[in-house]
C-alpha cells in the first residue's frame, strides 16, 4: 500500500459508522475508487465540509490495486461547486453527469472521461439562463463518448451512406446510431424518428466546438429524454429500475429526464 495524490471529484457519499463514511470519487489518475474516510463526523475532523458532492479537490489515497475500498486519507478542496445547487436544473444535470461517470468509468487510469467530467461541471455552472438542458445534454453525450460509446451520427451505422439532409433521421439506440433510408425503410419502426431539426440539433450538441443549440422546453425535453434512454441501453438499465420485485428509487439520471422542475 503506498499513499498517492491525485486530483478528484466527489460523486457519492455514504455514512459508514458513527464517525465515518464512504466516499465514490472521480480521479483523474486511478478512475473511480472507493475510500473510507475515518473520522470525518468528529468534531475536529480534518476533512470539515470537503466531502461535499460535486467537491473538486486533491485526494489522498492509501491505494492498493487489490483492494476495494481504499483509505481516504486527505482532501484538499480546490472548490465546493456550491453554486450549482442554487439552481436545480444545473445540479440535476451535474448529478446526472456523476452518476455516468459513476457507473460507466472503470477503477483504472481515464484521464480523458476525467477532464470531459471538470469540463462539462465547468459548463452546467456558467451556462446562460435557460441553457442548462442543451448544456447537460451535450456533456452527457460527450461524456459518454469518451467512455467508448460514442453515437455515429454523421453516416449510417450499418452500412456508411449517407444521410438524407430532408426527412425524419432514424436513430438505433441498440446498434448506437444512424440509420440511412436503405437501413431503415418507411414501413419499418426504429426505436426513434428524429425530425431532421431534431438530428441536426443532435449533431451539433455532440460537437464541442459548435455554439449550443437552443432548446425550448419540448424539444429540451426530448433530447434528456433520447441521451437518457441511450445511457440506460449500455448501462443495460433499459426498464424502470427494480428492487425486491419493486420500483427502486429513481436515479439521478432519471431525475433529470423528467425534469419535474421545469415549469415549477
Amino acid at each position: 500500500m503506498s499513499l498517492v495524490s491525485t486530483p478528484a471529484v466527489v460523486l457519492r457519499t455514504y455514512r459508514y459508522s458513527e464517525t465515518s463514511k464512504i466516499v465514490r470519487l472521480a480521479t483523474r489518475e486511478y478512475g473511480v475508487q472507493s475510500a473510507i474516510a475515518k473520522g470525518v463526523f468528529r468534531p475536529r475532523s480534518p476533512f470539515g465540509a470537503a466531502l461535499e458532492t460535486l467537491s473538486e479537490g486533491v485526494a489522498q489515497l492509501y491505494h492498493k490495486e487489490t483492494r476495494e475500498l481504499q483509505t481516504l486519507a486527505a482532501f484538499d478542496v480546490i472548490q465546493l461547486r456550491r453554486g450549482l445547487a442554487a439552481d436545480v436544473g444545473r445540479f440535476a444535470g451535474a448529478t446526472a453527469l456523476a452518476e455516468l461517470i459513476l457507473k460507466m468509468a472503470p477503477p483504472a487510469p481515464l484521464p480523458a472521461a476525467y477532464d470531459a467530467f471538470i469540463q462539462g461541471l465547468d459548463a452546467l455552472a456558467t451556462a446562460p439562463a435557460g441553457q442548462a438542458d442543451a448544456v447537460a445534454v451535450r456533456w452527457l453525450w460527450l461524456l459518454v463518448g469518451v467512455l467508448g460509446f460514442e453515437p455515429q451520427l454523421e453516416t449510417c451505422v450499418r452500412d456508411g451512406n449517407a444521410i438524407p439532409v430532408s426527412g425524419t433521421v432514424a436513430f438505433n439506440i441498440a446498434e448506437g446510431g444512424v440509420l440511412c433510408a436503405g437501413c431503415a425503410p418507411p414501413g419499418l419502426q426504429p426505436p426513434t424518428r428524429l425530425p431532421q431539426q431534431a438530428y441536426r440539433d443532435l449533431v451539433v450538441l455532440n460537437d464541442p466546438q459548435s455554439p449550443v443549440p437552443s432548446l425550448d422546453g419540448p424539444h429540451a425535453a426530448a433530447h434528456r429524454r433520447l441521451v437518457a434512454r441511450f445511457v440506460r441501453h449500455h448501462l443495460d438499465e433499459s426498464g424502470p429500475p427494480r428492487q425486491n420485485g419493486r420500483e427502486a428509487k429513481s436515479s439521478a439520471i432519471d431525475i433529470w429526464e423528467r425534469g419535474a422542475w421545469v415549469g415549477s
